[in-house]
């Protein structure tokens, strides 16, 4: 190939310069180089950034001409050449070439080649699993499986078992299946945001593995109501799964009906949650939630107005909280008060209020 590779350059620089690209890619796929050092050598090849992307198999990898992996999280540019991975496909190996910066042929064989040793390497320790397989979603949320399945299940779904500070946890739908997404790693900087990269000692972000879960955003979370679980270890998954069922039960649809947070986490709840275990699940509901809906029956506003007197901090924020006047929030709670049979202005009585809301999400069947 070497000398093949001599022969061509002195007659076609392009042709030669294939030819390497093709015994390089050779060489890699025979050590069975894994996906970075492919994307690496893309990128070294062509003398540009290279870029894999995978959302199917949530595969995101960047390195730079140097040989520098950084990620980043931005779309690729479709005027940049690139190979799908399959026929037709969203999946892809990029080359940041610019606009002003025409591929050439040598730019085609690197993709071609290295885009066919990814496809391979995805293939062999990948699959083409679905991030809501149920049937591993089940396994990897059982407490009563074998240890080893679940690390099987969690690998297919995308898991970083090797690492052992890898994090994630369950978020509960009202309606669905269960999502499992990886925890952001701990920062020791308090207000990091998920999804944000920790730091690595010499300053620069720590990219998360190529097969790492994306924590998604608010915006990407389903609709409806949700319980989040606490991030814990991969095998300690069954944990995070009954911890967001429980949260579940504290939501609500956020409506003037059913005022309430819609989103819940296990981790803000603390003791409150021993009030789940009391109050089961469509039985007879406390006294207070049955006064609670008796005074509601009489007053379409109620439930609104409470719930705002109870989650705020002063009265005047839950006249803002409801978009009323201040009097306007003082007469509401004097007849709240006289229908309900309690106070709600004292410490008291706003405590019982809190309580009987809570309690009346939990008595939902």
């Amino acid at each position: 190939m070497k000398e093949l590779a001599g022969r061509l350059t002195a007659l076609d620089p392009d042709a030669g310069a294939a030819v390497q690209v093709i015994g390089y890619f050779d060489r890699l796929a025979e050590s069975r180089a894994g996906l970075e050092a492919l994307v690496r050598g893309a990128a070294v090849l062509a003398g540009c950034a290279a870029r894999l992307v995978d959302a199917e198999r949530r595969v995101r990898i960047r390195v730079e001409a140097d040989g520098t992996r950084r990620d980043d999280a931005e779309p690729p540019d479709p005027a940049w050449p690139s190979a799908a991975l399959t026929p037709g496909g969203a999946s892809a190996l990029w080359l940041e070439r610019t606009a002003e910066a025409a591929p050439s042929v040598v730019d085609a064989v690197i993709l071609e080649r290295a885009a066919g040793a990814v496809r391979l390497v995805l293939d062999r320790t990948r699959g083409r699993v679905s991030a809501d397989d149920p049937e591993l979603m089940e396994t990897l949320l059982d407490a009563t499986a074998p240890e080893p399945a679940r690390l099987h299940a969690a690998r297919r779904l995308g898991l970083d078992v090797a690492d052992t500070a890898t994090r994630a946890r369950v978020v509960a739908p009202l309606d669905g299946p269960p999502r499992v997404v990886a925890a952001p790693r701990a920062t020791g900087t308090s207000g990091a945001r998920p999804g944000s990269l920790a730091p690595h000692q010499d300053g620069d972000p720590q990219p998360p593995p190529a097969h790492a879960l994306r924590v998604p955003t608010d915006a990407e979370l389903p609709a409806g109501r949700l319980g989040i679980g606490p991030a814990v270890p991969v095998l300690d998954l069954p944990r995070s799964w009954a911890a967001a069922r429980t949260a579940l039960r504290f939501t609500a649809d956020g409506t003037a009906q059913d005022p309430g947070e819609r989103i819940v986490h296990a981790d803000a709840l603390g003791g409150i949650t021993l009030l789940a275990e009391l109050v089961v699940p469509g039985a007879e509901p406390p006294p207070d939630v049955h006064d609670l809906e008796a005074a509601a029956a009489n007053a379409p506003w109620l439930l609104a107005t409470l719930h705002a007197v109870a989650a705020t901090t002063s009265l005047r924020a839950a006249a803002t909280e409801i978009n009323v006047h201040h009097s306007t929030l003082q007469d509401r709670l004097t007849h709240a008060e006289s229908l309900l049979g309690w106070p709600v202005r004292t410490p008291q009585g706003r405590l019982r209020l809190q309580l009987a809301l809570t309690m009346r999400h939990l008595a939902r069947p």
